[in-house]
């Protein structure tokens, strides 16, 4: 990236991404993916540790067909990633495209491919890495663990009513409040590249993304959380802008943190981005906050999208943090 485009972000440090830090992004789907286009623009030292516990769509269908990790997440992450260029964004369009008819129909490519590198080479960190070197990607995109995750979650629908639902797609679009979440097997394989990235890393990414479906469970794995808590890396979360219906639907900013405390006693945070939008009650806001130790940076984020971030002004915030500048 030239140093007029960095401008054009407004990052502050003009920042040469092949020398910046050392980041692991954590999360999945759209949320994490907008994490890392804006991650990638101010270093190339860049780690996506991706959720595995998607039972739905595509990768749903792989994932009971041919017993395999889920990839539609993986795949995004890579797609978020890719190099610049024609050839590679090419790969990268090819990797995206999804099948409209026939027997293949819901499928993109690029499930295809993730799940016929892993069935010829046996591991998915290995396949993930050739699929990395085929688009180019700057970084390195890794599963949160070796194999498939299920989600479960305690609901509670009613006062004093709790009931449990299985599955990412249900805990997704469940009615009903998601009091905590936790995974089976709950004591999952975290591949050792993970832990190294987290122990190694300058900066920790978590969020935003559907909270408990494709955030915290990273904080429900015991290796992974234990790894990322005794890490010396910043650790940053960065909120949603808005509820998601189902899941997270009602939930202002302080409830998401509150949830993290739940799930991760213990786990101090640095710093919390957060659109000044988004905030309704900044007193309650401050005081979750401060339950994780954290000092709140609230950035202009949002995009002209309902609910989607701007990846500029995420890189920018990103920037600013990652360099100790003070953000009002």
């Amino acid at each position: 990236m030239s140093t007029s485009d960095t401008a054009s972000l407004g990052l502050t440090s003009q920042r040469n991404p092949s020398t910046g830090p050392r980041v692991v992004a954590l999360g999945g789907g759209h949320g994490l993916s907008a994490t890392l286009r804006a991650l990638r623009q101010i270093t190339d030292q860049l780690t996506a540790v991706v959720t595995v516990g998607d039972d739905g769509g595509s990768s749903g269908v792989l994932r009971r067909d041919l017993d395999v990790i889920p990839v539609g997440d993986l795949r995004m992450a890579l797609a978020a990633m890719a190099a610049d260029g024609a050839e590679t964004s090419l790969w990268a369009d090819a990797l995206q495209h999804r099948f409209d008819r026939g027997d293949l129909q819901g499928h993109p490519v690029g499930n295809l491919l993730l799940v016929a590198l892993i069935d010829l080479m046996g591991d998915p960190v290995r396949a993930l890495d050739r699929a990395g070197a085929l688009l180019g990607v700057v970084g390195r995109v890794l599963p949160m663990c070796r194999t498939g995750v299920d989600i479960v979650a305690e609901v509670e629908r009613v006062p004093d009513e709790v009931s449990i639902v299985r599955g990412q797609v249900a805990v997704a679009t469940t009615t009903g409040r998601v009091i905590r979440i936790g995974i089976e097997p709950a004591e999952p394989q975290v591949p050792h590249e993970v832990i190294d990235a987290v122990q190694h890393a300058d900066a920790i990414v978590l969020g935003p993304g559907s909270w408990f479906t494709s955030v915290l469970p990273h904080l429900v794995v015991p290796e992974l959380r234990d790894s990322i808590a005794s890490s010396a890396a910043q650790r940053i979360v960065t909120m949603n802008l808005a509820p998601q219906p189902g899941e997270t639907g009602g939930y202002e900013v302080h409830d998401y943190l509150h949830a993290l405390v739940q799930h991760a006693p213990g786990l101090s945070i640095d710093r919390i981005v957060v659109d000044p939008q988004s905030v309704a009650h900044g007193d309650a806001l401050d005081a979750a906050a401060s339950q994780l130790g954290a000092t709140v940076d609230l950035l202009p984020v949002a995009s002209s999208t309902p609910g989607i971030h701007d990846v500029a002004a995420l890189a920018s915030a990103y920037d600013k943090i990652l360099t100790s500048e003070r953000v009002a």
